[in-house]
C-alpha cells in the first residue's frame, strides 16, 4: 500500500535511500507572511552587535520556550564559552511558519529545522545535520493509550489525533502521509481539515498532553518526546541503535502503546542565512562541527536533567531531506 517503508508498531524498515529531486507544488502555507514575523515568542529586543562582540540570534524549534531553551543551554554555553566575543541569544517561534521571515527580515541569524531550509534552499548556508548520542536520525511515532483497542493506523478512523505543529516533519507531515498510505481520507491536512478522522494540531507537549487527558485517542510526536512514555520492550529492534533516547523509555507517567514508527529520519539542518556577513558564522560553523558529547557535558549547568539535543554535526545537504520533500509534495504542501 506504501510506496515509501512504514511500521505498524514493531516493524520500522531504513529510508535513507535517495531519489532525485522533487519540486515542492500545489497548495502553499503563507509561510513568508509578514504577519508571520510577529508569531516568534519575544524577538523584539536588542538584536545584533553589543557594544563589545558580536550577538547572534539563533531559533530553536517551536516548542514550550522554558524547555526548549533549557534543553540547549549547553550548546549555549560551549559557543560563548569556545568563541570570544560571542553572545548567543536564543528565540522560540510560536510555530515553523515564523522561522523564513525572522531569518529574510534579519531579525535572526540561524535556524535549525529542515522545512525552512527546504522553503529556501538558496537563502541559507548549511552547517550540517545536527548529531545526538552518535546519531545523526530520529524517528516520528504513532502513540496510543493503553486499552484503547487501537491496534494500527486504519483503527483510527472516526477517532480523534493530536499532532504537533502543522509543518513539524515528524509531528504532523510523516504522521498525516503514513495515515494517508495506510488508506485513510487524510482530506486537506494538515492544513486543512481530514475527513476519516479529527485532528487537532499544537505542539509535541500539547500532543502528548491531550492524549493523557484523553481529548485525544493518538497522538503523533517525535522520540525524544514520545520514548519517556513507552516501555522499553516497546520500541522495535530496528529503532534501537539510530536513537538517541532508547534510555529514557519509561521515565514519565502515564506510559502509551506505540502503534506505528517511521523509518529513521534526519536530524534538524543547523544553518545560517546567506546575507549574515561575519566571521563569527564561520567560527560558529566550526565550532559546531568540533563540539563533541563530552564537550557538551563540560557546558551543562549543574541543575541540567534534560537529554542533549545537540553534541556535534555531520555534513549534509539538501538531498538528506528528500524523504520530507516527498511526502510535502504528496499531501500538497507547498512552501513559499
Amino acid at each position: 500500500m506504501s510506496d515509501e517503508p512504514t511500521a505498524d508498531a514493531s516493524n520500522v524498515q531504513d529510508g535513507t535511500g535517495r531519489t532525485t529531486t522533487e519540486r515542492l507544488s500545489r497548495r502553499r502555507f503563507a509561510i513568508g507572511s509578514a504577519a508571520s514575523v510577529a508569531t516568534l515568542s519575544g524577538l523584539a529586543g536588542c538584536i545584533g552587535s553589543a557594544a563589545k562582540g558580536e550577538t547572534v540570534t539563533i531559533l530553536l524549534t517551536p516548542e514550550n520556550p522554558s524547555d526548549i531553551r533549557n534543553d540547549y543551554m549547553p550548546m549555549k554555553n560551549y559557543l560563548e564559552g569556545e568563541i570570544d566575543g560571542l553572545t548567543i541569544e536564543y528565540k522560540v517561534p510560536q510555530d515553523y511558519s515564523a522561522i523564513r521571515p525572522a531569518l529574510k527580515s534579519e531579525q535572526a541569524e540561524i535556524g535549525m529545522d529542515d522545512i525552512t531550509l527546504i522553503s529556501a534552499p538558496d537563502m541559507m548556508d548549511v552547517f550540517g545535520t545536527a548529531v545526538t548520542g552518535g546519531t545523526a536520525w530520529y524517528f516520528s511515532m504513532m502513540l496510543t493509550n493503553r486499552g484503547s483497542g487501537i491496534e494500527k493506523r486504519t483503527d483510527l478512523k472516526d477517532k480523534t489525533v493530536a499532532f504537533a505543529d502543522k509543518l513539524s516533519t515528524s509531528g504532523s507531515i510523516f504522521a498525516v502521509y503514513t495515515l494517508k498510505q495506510a488508506g485513510l481520507d487524510v482530506g486537506d491536512a494538515p492544513q486543512g481539515d481530514p475527513v476519516d478522522f479529527d485532528g487537532t494540531w499544537s505542539n509535541h507537549k500539547f500532543a502528548v498532553e491531550k492524549l493523557a487527558n484523553e481529548e485525544a485517542d493518538a497522538c503523533c510526536t517525535w522520540g525524544g518526546n514520545g520514548m519517556p512514555h513507552v516501555e522499553k520492550k516497546d520500541v522495535p529492534e530496528d529503532v534501537r541503535p539510530k536513537t538517541a533516547y532508547l534510555g529514557d523509555t519509561a521515565t514519565e507517567e502515564p506510559l502509551f502503546k506505540p502503534i506505528w514508527w517511521s523509518f529513521p529520519i534526519p536530524k534538524q539542518p543547523i544553518y545560517s542565512r546567506q546575507s549574515w556577513e561575519s566571521d563569527m558564522k564561520g567560527k560558529i560553523e566550526q565550532a559546531l562541527h568540533d563540539s563533541t558529547g563530552e564537550l557538551m557535558k563540560e557546558y551543562q549547568p549543574d541543575d541540567y536533567d534534560a537529554t542533549l539535543p545537540f553534541t556535534t554535526l555531520r555534513d549534509t545537504s539538501i538531498e538528506d531531506y528528500q524523504p520530507v520533500i516527498k511526502r510535502l509534495n504528496n499531501l500538497g504542501v507547498e512552501l513559499g
